[in-house]
């Protein structure tokens, strides 16, 4: 994947233009700027586009860290928006420390400590494929934080033996013995973009570290627990996703109480696959929340 600011400067660099700028402009308007913040357990790397905009906060997938967010963070800061996207502990640059808090903790917990840290009052959250798990098990935990919830190309993790039956109905046997990318990245993105193919492999290989423990949910996720979730809701489902297949992410949306839906043309990577087409969705639903 490539912004139209990275061929721009390619462009400046190849035809010689006699003031070569140090980044390409467009990125330099809203470029984050990331630093650790310390956190009970953690030193947690995060991003800020700082500003006075309403914050919507972007948690990533379990293949991804924050750096996957980047079309996001520039798109959403563009229109205002102070955009906050972290690597989770033991992901990316995020480094868990048993000396100020226990281990592994929970995602949610780590989130609510940053929303604290950065004194964040209400703010939308995002959350892709894992860090869909993460969104609803927040949302249910501390729902006067939330102004608003994204949840896209996600399983939810939920408990119910309803869900694990229709994963082992439409799962592909053997898919998850497959790389990463087969399962995630969908075959139309593979063909046409091979460069952003291979960055995104390039980020999977290196996002969890070695032996780090997946954090688990601060509780399991539940249809009962997602009754309890009343802020307004984007679910968002891609129609080539091996995955979360639209079909079984509808099976638990229907348990919200206030939810909008929509489906989009991509594999289960779908702010990476087509981040124009993700950004419109989700800045078309934070502006009317």
């Amino acid at each position: 994947m490539q912004s139209a600011c990275g061929r721009w400067w390619g462009l400046a660099v190849m035809v010689g233009l006699a003031v070569i700028l140090p980044v390409p402009v467009c990125a330099a308007e809203n470029s984050p700027s990331g630093r650790y913040a310390e956190l009970p357990g953690v030193k947690l790397w995060f991003t800020d586009t700082g500003g006075t905009g309403t914050p919507i906060v972007l948690l990533h997938a379990n293949t991804g860290t924050s750096v996957t967010w980047e079309p996001q963070a520039t798109a959403f800061a563009r229109e205002g928006y102070r955009v906050i996207s972290f690597d989770r502990r033991g992901w990316g640059k995020s480094l868990a420390d048993p000396a100020t808090g226990p281990q592994p903790g929970s995602v949610a917990t780590d989130l609510d400590a940053l929303a604290d840290h950065l004194r964040l009052d209400k703010f939308h959250l995002v959350g892709v494929a894992g860090g869909g798990f993460v969104s609803l098990d927040y949302a249910a935990w501390r729902p006067e934080r939330l102004r608003s919830l994204v949840v896209a190309a996600s399983t939810g993790q939920f408990a119910e033996k309803e869900m694990r039956d229709f994963t082992a109905r439409v799962e592909i046997p053997e898919l998850r013995k497959q790389a990463a990318v087969y399962r995630e990245v969908g075959p139309s993105y593979r063909g046409v973009n091979p460069e952003g193919t291979k960055r995104w492999i390039e980020i999977e290989e290196h996002a969890q570290q070695p032996g780090a423990p997946s954090q688990p949910l601060r509780t399991p996720n539940t249809f009962a627990k997602l009754s309890t979730v009343t802020m307004p809701i984007l679910v968002m489902a891609a129609d080539a996703d091996l995955l979360a297949p639209p079909a079984l992410m509808h099976t638990w949306a229907a348990h919200l109480k206030n939810y909008e839906w929509t489906v989009a043309d991509s594999g289960h990577a779908i702010a990476w696959e087509h981040p124009d087409v993700f950004n419109e969705k989700v800045l078309g639903f934070v502006k009317a929340h």
